[in-house]
């Protein structure tokens, strides 16, 4: 993540203006990166403008790593957000098997702790 994003990311939304300032990536391109990345799907306000999450920033910054310096093609830099996204989604699935499980031996423990009480008596 850049300085920029990072110094910027104070904010809640970001029009379209202020991202193309920000990434230095040109409006035009921007919407058509809407079309292509699933994944890129600024809220619009009731009048239509875009609004950009600080979350959207990062991604487009993303996108353009992939395109511009890692010479991705669309179709290779769509795979590899496509792949990164599950990954996330598996290790944070992950993250709450373990809570649950922690959970569970948790109460196990203490009612085990419980009964060898009862028995000591």
């Amino acid at each position: 993540m850049s300085v920029a994003i990072s110094a910027a990311a104070e904010k809640l939304y970001y029009r379209i203006g202020e991202v193309e300032q920000i990434t230095a990536v040109p409006a035009y391109v921007l919407r058509y990166w809407e079309s292509e990345f699933k994944l890129l799907r600024p809220k619009k306000n009731p009048a239509g403008q875009r609004l950009y999450r600080p979350r959207d920033l990062e991604l487009v910054q993303r996108i353009k790593t992939l395109l511009y310096d890692e010479r991705l093609t669309l179709e290779g830099a769509k795979k590899r957000l496509l792949a990164g996204s599950r990954r996330g989604g598996q290790q944070l699935e992950l993250g709450l098997r373990e809570t649950v499980y922690a959970d569970a031996l948790r109460r196990m423990r203490e009612r085990l702790t419980a009964l060898r009480a009862r028995l000591a008596r």
